[in-house]
């Protein structure tokens, strides 16, 4: 058997795919894999270093919305829709999963000329274009929101890494609050912008981090590559303050933690909910808006508190993350709530699909 995925450009398409990948070779250590790239995609990076095979064609930008330039996309995508045959023909593909992005939609249309079984993986609350014409063509369609609006949509969560969806963060929270050099005892609080950082986290967190400090809270701060560490002084005595440019393992930052304040992305917000880690969510005020319906449906929960970037401010911080913070009973009703509404198994829900699929398309 051999799955091609197509997800490529982001890590929130990239990851998902490779945690599909890594539950098919769990299941089966002969399953062939090929994953579709292009040039300009983090996938160059992140397929080779995660050991499976990557094959780049032609990048075809899509519009978010339909616009006039929507027009001009057939003709453009003719190229890279070819391209994608090719490598499904030399692969003999069974299955072609898609998760949206770039090589998305031409690996879609690829597999629907050469008559491969189609499954479709959409991680927003808010589908993009090359999802939504795929779905039209799946065996099957899972989501990470209940409420998707995708045709023959299955509510399955987002495929996470393996490490995350078997965290045990109280049994892991010694060794990852020493890691990072933490207090075993105090409440720590985690803060990330994502892979790259957020410059308005970062300046809000870098104020009001005495406050925090002088309340007893401890802070692990991912500030980002690109950004400017802080200067910290540690008083002695004085709960910690550890700025870090880059977390590696986010499975340790997550055990370390008791509440993140951090973006909505739909990648955070199915790991946060997965491990039972409550956040302060701030979606990214530019976008069509999805991450705030990324992030909703777990605060409706209970498992998370949300705020506009604009609103998110040192006080606004010091009366809603610090509160609950300082009471563990409301932590672990919050981290309750979050883990109730996470889902730990949407990888091997995801495999279940695509040997489905390949069933369905070989009975014709």
């Amino acid at each position: 058997m051999h799955v091609v995925l197509a997800g490529g450009g982001t890590a929130g398409h990239i990851e998902p795919a490779l945690a599909l990948a890594d539950a098919l070779r769990r299941q089966d250590p002969t399953v062939g894999i090929t994953a579709l790239g292009t040039e300009r995609g983090l996938e160059t990076r992140l397929v080779p270093e995660r050991g499976y095979e990557l094959a780049l064609i032609p990048a075809v930008p899509l519009p978010r919305k339909p616009t006039p330039e929507l027009i001009t996309v057939p003709g453009r995508l003719r190229g890279t829709i070819k391209a994608a045959e090719q490598v499904l023909e030399r692969t003999k593909a069974d299955c072609v999963v898609g998760f949206g992005g770039y090589v998305a939609l031409p690996g879609y249309l690829a597999a629907k000329r050469l008559g491969v079984p189609i499954v479709v993986h959409e991680a927003n609350a808010r589908p993009g274009l090359a999802n939504k014409i795929g779905s039209r063509y799946a065996h099957g369609v899972g989501v990470a929101t209940p409420d998707s609006k995708l045709r023959g949509a299955r509510y399955i969560g987002i495929p996470l890494r393996h490490t995350i969806a078997t965290l045990d963060r109280a049994r892991v929270r010694p060794e990852a609050r020493a890691a990072f050099g933490l207090d075993p005892n105090l409440p720590t609080l985690l803060v990330s912008g994502g892979s790259q950082g957020a410059r308005r986290l970062n300046e809000v967190v870098q104020q009001i981090a005495p406050v925090l400090q002088r309340s007893g809270v401890q802070i692990l701060h991912a500030v980002g590559p690109k950004n400017e560490l802080p200067r910290v002084d540690n008083m002695p005595g004085m709960p910690p303050y550890v700025p870090v440019p880059y977390v590696d393992r986010m499975d340790l930052a997550y055990a370390a933690a008791d509440m993140m304040l951090c973006r909505a992305g739909a990648m955070t917000v199915a790991e946060l909910s997965a491990v039972g880690l409550p956040a302060a969510y701030v979606p990214l005020p530019i976008g069509n808006g999805e991450q705030r319906l990324n992030a909703q449906p777990v605060v409706k929960a209970g498992g998370g508190l949300l705020v506009d970037d604009a609103e998110l401010t040192p006080q606004w911080v010091q009366g809603n993350v610090l509160p609950v913070l300082s009471d563990p009973h409301r932590l672990y009703e919050m981290s309750r709530a979050a883990a109730e509404f996470g889902r730990r198994d949407a990888d091997d829900l995801l495999v279940g699909m695509v040997y489905e699929a390949i069933a369905a398309h070989r009975q014709g």
